[in-house]
């Protein structure tokens, strides 16, 4: 009984050493000739790389824009997607929704109509948010950078159009009686019905950031005083400071801008700086806030319905006029305001006066953290001034 139990033993034993063996030979011919990998193609990498940005540290903190989960999609798909306009990249092309393209390039157009801004320097400004606004999103992008950076900058003016349409009224913006968005027709409340789907989003940042660009002179620390004088048109630029003659604007105020417009290209011996001036307040005033702002400093005095039909009335009047910029006092003016504008530092300055001196308790919290810094480096100069001047016991 022993002997046969010792012989079943030494078979399993036996069994075991051989496929040992051949397990090890087989790991050999592996590490002498190792079978080579295949290339990640373009979507691994990009999943790997996707992984790699989920694991470090605070990214999801940063999410503010979801995808919807599958199961409550499932139960009702047109409570979740949009079936009017695509706002921000998760339905960005999709066929039923590229019909409103055209009307955001046409919101795109007016605010660039309006401000006299380059559309460059709305694409170059909004890519230094590219990085920030790509981790807002939940999900993956395939868009290239400069697509993302345009479906930004297009749905951001979009957005801000209708914000702008549906408390001034759009025909102050631009727009026409008959237009089919940009009007408040019926159309409008399916726009507004997909703005609230958790898909259709852009982040707040973007929008504070398109919104800015929109508003030149203040953010730059020009500064705007009332002039005493009897000629509205004599503006003078001085320390940052823009002084403009005091000017009411009310029903007949285009009617006698045109017609001073008109005698002064018909009488030979005239100076051409009433059209000067109206070109120079085009340039100042392009948006509402800026007339309030004007208004603030006591220099426009607006008797007509709201300051939304400010900005229409100067740009509609610089299309009646027709002059020689090189030879008009708005030339060398602007070319101040630009040279000042260009300064860095008083943009900075301006900056800093706007978001840490505005209230007193900002301008405490500012002084005592400046106070702790130096108490702080006092405190760690004197300890290693003593460790290393002073004499040792």
């Amino acid at each position: 009984m022993v002997a046969v139990f010792n012989k079943e033993l030494l078979s399993w034993y036996l069994i075991s050493l051989k496929l040992k063996e051949i397990f090890d030979a087989g790991m050999s011919m592996l590490q002498e000739s190792p079978t080579p990998y295949r290339k990640l193609n373009f979507l691994e990498q990009d999943k790997l790389h996707r992984a790699h940005q989920e694991e470090v540290a605070g990214s999801w903190a940063k999410l503010c824009i979801y995808r919807i989960p599958k199961s409550l999609c499932e139960a009702d798909k047109k409570a979740y997607i949009p079936q009017m306009v695509s706002l921000g990249l998760f339905h960005n092309g999709k066929k039923h929704l590229k019909e409103m393209d055209t009307h955001k390039w046409q919101s795109l157009y007016q605010v660039l109509r309006r401000t006299k801004h380059d559309i460059k320097h709305y694409f170059k400004s909004t890519k230094e948010l590219e990085e920030k606004a790509r981790a807002c999103y939940g999900g993956p992008i395939t868009l290239s950078s400069y697509q993302f950076v345009e479906v930004l900058v297009l749905d951001g003016c979009f957005m801000l159009e209708l914000f702008r349409g549906a408390s001034g009224g759009f025909k102050e913006l631009g727009y026409s009686n008959n237009d089919l968005v940009f009007a408040m027709c019926g159309i409008m409340y399916f726009i507004q019905h997909d703005m609230i789907m958790l898909e259709n989003q852009i982040s707040l940042f973007i929008l504070d950031h398109l919104l800015s660009l929109q508003i030149e002179l203040r953010d730059a620390g020009i500064k705007f005083k009332k002039r005493k004088t009897d000629r509205f048109w004599d503006i003078k630029f001085e320390n940052g400071v823009l002084h403009i003659p005091w000017l009411i604007i009310h029903d007949g105020t285009k009617s006698l801008l045109l017609n001073l417009i008109a005698f002064v290209q018909c009488h030979l011996d005239c100076t051409n700086c009433i059209a000067s001036y109206v070109i120079l307040m085009d340039n100042l005033i392009i948006s509402p806030e800026d007339v309030g702002h004007l208004h603030y400093c006591g220099i426009i005095e607006y008797w007509l319905g709201s300051n939304n039909e400010v900005p229409v009335l100067f740009d509609r009047l610089c299309q009646e006029v027709v002059f020689d910029i090189n030879n008009s006092y708005p030339s060398h003016l602007l070319a101040e305001v630009n040279l000042y504008y260009n300064q860095r530092w008083n943009a900075w300055r301006t900056t800093l006066m706007r978001n840490y001196f505005n209230n007193p308790w900002t301008i405490i919290s500012f002084f005592a953290a400046v106070l702790l810094l130096l108490l702080t480096f006092t405190q760690s100069f004197y300890g290693v001034y003593g460790y290393y001047y002073n004499p040792r016991g």
